[in-house]
């Protein structure tokens, strides 16, 4: 008999494909899975049509954070009295949480319970399939998500000018002559709203093929260090500069508007008092680079520009924003090739019938309106500490880590410790989720499908691809299943599968019956393919899209899973008629809403500014604060350190750390001279304070929560966007 050699290779490794989950930039994964359903290899797809092999450091780590040995793989319950946890079944769990929520609807009502979504919601099937079911089931206003620390201004600026907020232009990269790129750094982030694997390549070719690039940024980032020109500009600061654009164009007569559009005069009449030796003067960027930048995007066969969080995360992110698509009209370059444009993803998102409207109901303490069906993520502390009728008594967080990620951290923290209840659905044991009564775990990565039903609707060159589940789950219910229980559980519904019922099955069956009614299609039901529930509700969604097999198209499910790399639907196309949604008919550029917050704007134009202020920094190998516990994504460049010009240190007498005070909080430290910052700016990066963590390696590169020093009281009026960028500051030595 023949002993087994240990070194023979395993029979059982596959090489399995997907669609990286870590990030907007949807790269293609090829996998290699171990006879132990283990993740031991990552690399870039070559065959995705869309990404082309591309793959970051994140990607490549995927193993890494889909094996994390500090994933939680079962339900825990927190005993109050010692702090202690328990390993307990799912339907012990549901139970607590069935028996605790709905007790305090009934005895405080429905706006006593609140929920928060984080940002990995949107690359998750379960996320954007089902977190809609928990809404309706809580039947609360208290709604708070990420984005109002991140996207909102966009999408307000968006649903004011064309009727609907899901109607992002996007830059056709591909194509575009010239881009103007402000506050945005997706060499590190890989882009953001603007899906687009490979975006240094794709940035590039852009300059390879006569092209120009040039970025706006207070840091000379790594995109910055790439581009024709680099500008420095004060933080919070960039809406002066667009206006001096504006401005410019208007004076010199530059516009080529190729839209039907209202309210030309009225942007032209705001835009008359920022000429630009008056924003040079606030902003730092010189009154003649201003016209220059002006008459480069007139002149330019195509242009764009594009701004992201940097941006939106600012005082006046939402009037930015505006502005960032009034130049794309005023240039000629909406809706046209090379410009900004509006993707076709192949499962269309919500129809709206009507413009969009925010502000349908408001905060309960501080009178904040609503956007997109939430309210501002800075007032949450405020519906949880400030007694009275409506106080906000038990939370779920699902996939979100607020006190690292949004205002006010640590305020939230002892907030969150004053809960009668909590429940959380995360799949770590974080600074948030320690708070928490009951903790439902998702499965890893790999045992669970993936669609970028969000991230589709920003790429920059029309794609889809479907990946389903690599790997079995054994014993434990899917993401969509722990979504849709826990929606039954809080309504006092039936939560508990049996042999007769399936509580996800019967919701997903109650949605295609209710599609395929309205669709006037209920005879061809038995179409719809699939092994679950869930992937009919995608094959019926991809048969009624743009390109849909029952819409005079070819796409359905099967398509895709024939398709195991992706598929390329062609590039961008002109599409404004059918996404305006707007009251005219047409592209709105002088919304009342943003021309009021002009008066704002002139206010602070009139006030000194801070003699140092604070933003943000993004890392390659980082995405907000769960990426830390991979051993491969800390260290290095990644950590958390005070970048500030030497300048600064000499004149402020700064040693190896600083004590960073706002009128928030305090941090204490180290610092990183570097000449790539703005004298008068600090950066931070986001999503680290780990000390307390029972993440071991996030603990072991603890770092500190930049989100300790921003206020919770300044927001971007328009959206409620939090305000991490442009943080008055003092500085000194530690």
């Amino acid at each position: 008999m023949v002993a087994p050699n240990p070194a023979a290779p395993d029979t059982a490794v596959r090489n399995l494909l997907r669609t990286c989950p870590l990030c907007e930039a949807i790269c293609g994964l090829e996998l290699t899975v171990d006879s132990q359903d283990r993740v031991t290899g990552a690399r870039g797809d070559k065959l995705d049509p869309f990404s082309k092999g591309f793959l970051c450091p994140k990607g490549a780590s995927f193993g890494q954070l889909d094996g994390d040995p500090d994933r939680l793989t079962e339900p825990m319950v927190r005993d109050r009295a010692t702090g202690s946890w328990r390993t307990v079944g799912w339907a012990e769990a549901f139970d607590l949480i069935a028996a605790r929520i709905p007790a305090i609807r009934t005895e405080y009502g429905a706006q006593a319970i609140a929920l928060y979504l984080g940002n990995p919601n949107a690359h998750t099937v379960a996320g954007t399939l089902y977190a809609p079911a928990l809404i309706r089931a809580l039947g609360t206003k208290n709604v708070f998500s990420a984005s109002t620390a991140d996207q909102m201004p966009k999408q307000v600026a968006c649903g004011l000018m064309f009727g609907d907020p899901l109607a992002v232009p996007v830059p056709d990269l591909d194509r575009s002559d010239y881009v103007l790129m402000l506050g945005a750094n997706p060499l590190e982030s890989n882009g953001s709203l603007c899906t687009a694997p490979d975006f240094p390549g794709r940035l590039q070719a852009l300059r390879t093929r006569g092209g120009r690039l040039v970025v706006v940024d207070p840091r000379r980032t790594r995109t910055a260090a790439r581009a024709d020109e680099h500008l420095f500009v004060r933080p919070g600061t960039d809406a002066y500069l667009l206006f001096g654009i504006v401005h410019t164009l208007f004076a010199e007569g530059l516009t080529d508007v190729g839209v039907a559009v209202t309210g030309l005069d009225e942007v032209r009449a705001a835009a008359a008092e920022f000429d630009p030796e008056t924003v040079a003067a606030r902003t730092g960027v010189p009154a003649e680079t201003v016209r220059r930048l002006a008459r480069e995007l007139a002149a330019a066969p195509t242009a764009v520009v594009y701004a992201r969080i940097g941006t939106c995360t600012a005082e006046f992110g939402t009037v930015t924003q505006w502005l960032v698509d009034v130049i794309n009209v005023l240039t000629g370059n909406l809706d046209t090739p090379g410009g900004a444009m509006f993707a076709t993803a192949a499962v269309r998102g919500i129809v709206r019938t009507k413009p969009f409207r925010p502000g349908r109901w408001r905060s309960r303490v501080r009178d904040l309106p609503e956007s997109m069906g939430e309210l501002p993520v800075a007032t949450l502390i405020d519906e949880i500490t400030t007694p009275g009728d409506g106080q906000v008594r038990a939370l779920i967080t699902a996939a979100g880590n607020p006190v690292l990620s949004a205002p006010g951290g640590a305020r939230l923290d002892a907030a969150f410790a004053g809960l009668d209840f909590m429940v959380s659905l995360d799949c770590y044991l974080n600074e948030t989720t320690r708070h928490a009564d009951v903790i439902l775990p998702p499965p890893r990565p790999v045992q669970s499908p993936h669609y970028d039903f969000a991230l589709l609707q920003f790429a920059v060159r029309n794609y889809a691809r479907f990946s389903p589940p690599l790997v079995p789950l054994r014993d434990r219910p899917s993401e969509a299943a722990v979504y849709v229980r826990l929606a039954a559980a809080v309504s006092g519904r039936p939560h508990t599968p049996t042999a007769d019922y399936d509580p996800l099955t019967a919701f997903d069956e109650l949605v295609i019956g209710t599609t395929l009614q309205q669709a006037g299609l209920e005879q061809r039901r038995h179409e719809l393919t699939g092994r679950t529930s869930t992937e009919q509700r995608l094959d019926l969604m991809l048969r009624l899209g743009p390109y849909g097999e029952w819409n005079g198209g070819h796409l359905n499910l099967r398509t895709l899973l024939d398709n195991p790399h992706g598929l390329d639907l062609g590039p961008l196309r002109s599409r404004l008629s059918e996404v305006l949604r707007t009251a005219s008919g047409t592209v709105e550029l002088a919304p009342a809403a943003l021309l009021a917050d002009l008066d704002r704007l002139r206010a602070r134009f009139a006030t000194a500014p801070a003699e140092m202020v604070l933003i943000g920094r993004r890392h390659l190998r980082s995405n907000n604060s769960w990426m830390h516990n991979a051993p491969r994504l800390v260290g290095g460049t990644n950590r958390c350190t005070l970048q500030i010009h030497p300048d600064d240190i000499a004149r402020l007498g700064l040693g190896e750390q600083a004590l960073v005070k706002s009128a928030a909080g305090s941090v204490t430290v180290p610092i990183e001279p570097t000449d790539s910052i703005m004298p008068g700016v600090v950066s931070l990066p986001h999503g680290w304070g780990h000390a307390t963590s029972s993440q071991q390696v996030a603990r072991q590169h603890a770092g500190v929560n930049a989100n300790a020093l921003t206020d919770d009281s300044v927001l971007d009026v328009p959206s409620g966007n939090a305000v991490f960028n442009g943080v008055p500051v003092s500085v000194t030595p530690a």
